[in-house]
């Protein structure tokens, strides 16, 4: 048996994605980030090669097997490439009131004039008057007019642009397809290292979500592997589609950066709520994402801002905090793990449990779904000191995890995609554990199992669920209640 997390000083059910890149590629680097919190590590396909990826995956694997730990690894697609080209010089500066052309048809080096574009569309998807925020916004540029492949503008709040930088269309409406043919050979790459979960940018409906499932499947049917599917929220389109792309997904990321530009930083909070409610209402899990400890790159401890923003996200309710450039390229990413395990765990002791308000007017028609709603309401009320399923699919610890109990949840599998899939449910801890044994033995073993790693001691109340017969998957059918001998 393995442990999905070592015993930590401070119990946390929120879970900690961090990126991986040249700060915390070192193995002892990356030992001590997951000693200090990590569940799911992100490998970046906006950045490196396929051999880069497929090394730092087993970096991954072989580290988190000497610590014990099994983590998720998730593969973030690139997406389209919505930019501009590069400068003779590296960079302008743009001077409020000027002209400057954004070009399709350009292919030599940009100027204060103007510059080439690495996205062909954008003469086609813009009007006079539309408003393009280049470099997270921090550039604005308003469309006077389009002739041809270029796009004519006047620059309304300058700055320094240098090579590459993205652009927004106030509003969204931007035309570009979510998977770009880079995508797709991402997609095999990553498959041909079982990533656990592969995270799509830019989706604006659920069509994107079910042609990158297609693909996933395709490209992991030889390796017989099923990845989780996430969904990047980061198009203004995509936010009236939310339901039917959540529908399509296993969970979403809350991907502020984009989406903040697209549709205002006054609006992000209100949708970061809505997304976190809607994701847990539709039994999905939910990210939270960009900037969350940014000056952590260069600083060693966080702003009071970032402590605020960390927490407040977990007490809307979700399922893990992530962190970008603060572990791939910055100063301090064992620290800032550190800091970011920290701000979870006591935010989630102020956390209010609502577990009987939840559970009213709700029905279940399926049988493995009410054993898991009535486990958890059963051991809120009795005070049970851990609720254990033992599971194949995962699902049952999915759906206990919906909701807060603040009871730990141990999910028992004897698979190991399940196991490391589990890693990023909020308040779950996934273990390994074989159950080709008959229904008594398993719960023998699962007592002896808990008993082992103290999380039960002699006359401790637990629940436990599980199905019969042993390891058919939706087959969860029983609940029972038992003291620890």
């Amino acid at each position: 048996m393995s442990t999905a997390e070592s015993p930590t000083p401070r119990r946390r059910g929120t879970k900690i994605v961090a990126t991986l890149g040249p700060a915390s590629s070192e193995p002892a680097v990356l030992e001590r980030m997951i000693a200090a919190g990590v569940n799911v590590m992100r490998l970046n396909f906006s950045h490196g090669t396929a051999k880069d990826h497929i090394e730092r995956a087993r970096l991954v694997r072989e580290t988190a097997q000497r610590a014990g730990r099994e983590l998720a690894i998730m593969a973030d697609l690139q997406g389209p490439k919505i930019r501009v080209g590069k400068f003779a010089d590296g960079m302008v500066l743009l001077e409020p009131g000027a002209s400057f052309v954004l070009d399709a048809a350009r292919t030599e080096l940009g100027d204060l004039q103007g510059v080439g574009l690495d996205y062909k569309e954008l003469p086609r998807d813009v009007k006079p008057g539309d408003t393009l925020l280049l470099n997270d916004g921090l550039i604005v540029l308003e469309v006077a007019a389009v002739r041809g492949d270029q796009v004519r503008t006047t620059v309304r709040l300058g700055g320094v642009l240098s090579n590459n930088k993205g652009i927004n269309k106030q509003g969204g409406g931007l035309t570009a397809p979510a998977l770009t043919a880079k995508d797709m050979e991402d997609i095999r790459t990553a498959m041909s290292f079982q990533a656990d979960y592969v995270a799509v940018s830019f989706p604006k409906t659920a069509t994107d979500m079910e042609m990158a499932r297609q693909l996933c499947n395709v490209a992991a049917a030889e390796y017989r592997h099923k990845p989780g599917l996430i969904a990047k929220i980061e198009r203004a389109e995509a936010i009236p589609n939310l339901e039917k792309i959540l529908e399509a997904s296993d969970g979403i990321m809350v991907a502020r950066g984009d989406l903040a530009v697209e549709v205002g930083n006054a609006a992000v909070p209100a949708l970061q709520k809505k997304m976190i409610r809607l994701a847990l209402q539709h039994d999905k899990f939910v990210i939270t994402a960009t900037q969350m400890m940014e000056s952590m790159i260069t600083n060693p401890v966080p702003t009071r801002a970032e402590v605020s923003d960390v927490a407040n996200a977990v007490l809307d309710g979700t399922d893990a905090v992530m962190l970008s450039a603060e572990t791939a390229s910055g100063k301090f990413p064992v620290e800032t793990v550190t800091e970011m395990a920290n701000i979870c765990a006591e935010a989630e002791m102020a956390e209010d449990v609502k577990l009987d308000a939840d559970f009213s007017g709700m029905t279940f028609s399926r049988i493995d779904q009410s054993i898991a709603m009535g486990a958890l309401f059963t051991a809120y009320h009795l005070g049970c000191k851990a609720i254990v399923a033992l599971t194949d699919s995962g699902s049952t610890p999915l759906w206990m995890s919906r909701h807060r109990v603040h009871i730990p949840i141990y999910a028992l599998t004897p698979r190991v995609v399940t196991q490391r899939k589990m890693a990023i449910y909020r308040n779950v801890r996934p273990l390994l554990m074989d159950q080709s044994v008959d229904r008594d033995q398993a719960l023998a073993d699962a007592e002896r199992h808990l008993k082992r790693r103290g999380i039960v001691g002699s006359g401790d109340i637990y629940a436990i669920t599980c199905g019969e017969p042993m390891g058919a998957p939706g087959g969860t059918n029983m609940l029972k209640i038992c003291r620890a001998e």
